[in-house]
């Protein structure tokens, strides 16, 4: 059984987002494995998917899984969730905002709306569902 990795301290988004954090995420996906890890889970959005999953989908051994995963967490760049015995991984879309503004903030001398980088709509295609706005909740087939 893997370990939860939310015991792990993230990194928090937003204006106590710096250097330090950002090298953290950006070294924690330069490793082909978390890179996998990590768009894997992008594909997966709102609704993540388990460690048993990931581990098959990208063929990555259970035994180093977990420390990939811890490692992510405290990159800040996913979350987990535990749903009955079931752990759920989802991408930390917050974390990930937070290492893409930090590297456009300082483009077109501190304007980056300037370059386009970052779409505009995209904080709409990739925010989270609101329960008002879903009429119908998807659940995953899950393994446990």
């Amino acid at each position: 059984m893997l370990a939860v990795a939310s015991h792990a301290n993230a990194v928090l988004a937003g204006s106590d987002f710096g250097e330090a954090h950002a090298i953290s995420a950006l070294s924690a996906l330069a490793q082909p494995t978390r890179l996998a890890i990590v768009r894997l889970l992008m594909k997966h959005e709102p609704i993540g998917i388990t460690a048993g999953q990931i581990a098959e989908t990208i063929g990555a051994p259970h035994n180093t899984l977990s420390s990939h995963l811890a490692i992510l967490v405290r990159a800040g760049l996913l979350r987990s969730s535990r749903e009955g015995r079931t752990i759920i991984y989802r991408s930390d879309l917050e974390g990930m905002r937070s290492v893409i503004a930090f590297l456009v903030d300082d483009c077109c001398d501190g304007h980056p709306e300037l370059c386009n980088l970052v779409a505009a709509d995209a904080a709409a295609c990739c925010a989270p569902i609101s329960k008002a706005s879903s009429t119908k909740k998807v659940s995953p087939k899950r393994k446990r």
